[in-house]
């Protein structure tokens, strides 16, 4: 990078939305909206199916695995907490953990408590991808 890069970084205002490639929109659709309480919100007219789901002021987006995308879901075999995934903030990581198992999400990791005293769980949504969801305090 030059230096007037270094030295006049743009300033990011705020994260805006995430995309993930998914392999079933209704699956997908259910983890988000029907576990996790996010807002299914309309999308513009793109030319390949997908779903937008609000989270405050930020969004997720989903698009439909096809022969432009990428490839749907986790590639990396390594399901751990250690590896690429985002994070959620809710209100009680161990309800969340409770309540992932009875709808049968599979789980990466119990419960347990950061060092920084917040409690966090990690599940997989339906195409593998590794979701924190974590409460402070």
């Amino acid at each position: 990078m030059s230096d007037s890069a270094v030295s006049d970084p743009l300033q990011v205002q705020s994260f805006d939305h995430i995309t993930l490639v998914v392999k079933d929109l209704e699956a997908s659709r259910q983890f988000y909206v029907d576990f996790l309480g996010m807002d299914h919100v309309p999308r513009p007219g793109f030319s390949f199916d997908g779903h937008w789901f609000q989270i405050g002021n930020q969004q997720i987006h989903l698009i439909l695995e096809h022969d432009q995308s990428g490839r749907a879901g986790k590639t990396d075999p390594n399901q751990n907490t250690r590896t690429h995934h985002f994070a959620f903030q809710v209100n009680d990581a161990k309800q969340a953990h409770e309540k992932a198992v009875g709808l049968g999400i599979p789980i990466v990791s119990l419960p347990k408590s950061r060092p920084d005293g917040a409690s966090q769980t990690f599940v997989n949504d339906p195409d593998g991808h590794i979701i924190e969801l974590c409460s402070l305090g």
